[in-house]
């Protein structure tokens, strides 16, 4: 298949955690799906929120993604 080709994607939506920062969090949701989801193609960032811990501070980020993956023929 090559770029050109007739194709057709579908869209799920997946959050990510991650105590290390929103890019870890993207990450992680991006590595888990590529093992769940044939033909993984891109992400979108959807929200960005977090867990604010009894201390004050941040204690996970959480981000929500769209991702998609090319539907088998």
């Amino acid at each position: 298949m090559s770029y050109g080709d007739d194709r057709i994607y579908k869209k799920v939506e997946i959050i990510g955690v991650s105590k290390r920062g929103l890019e870890a969090a993207i990450q992680a949701a991006v590595a888990k799906a590529h093992k769940s989801l044939d033909k993984l193609s891109w992400f979108e960032v959807q929200d960005i929120r977090g867990h604010v811990g009894d201390d004050g501070m941040i204690a996970e980020y959480q981000v929500v993604l769209k991702v998609a993956f090319q539907i088998k023929e």
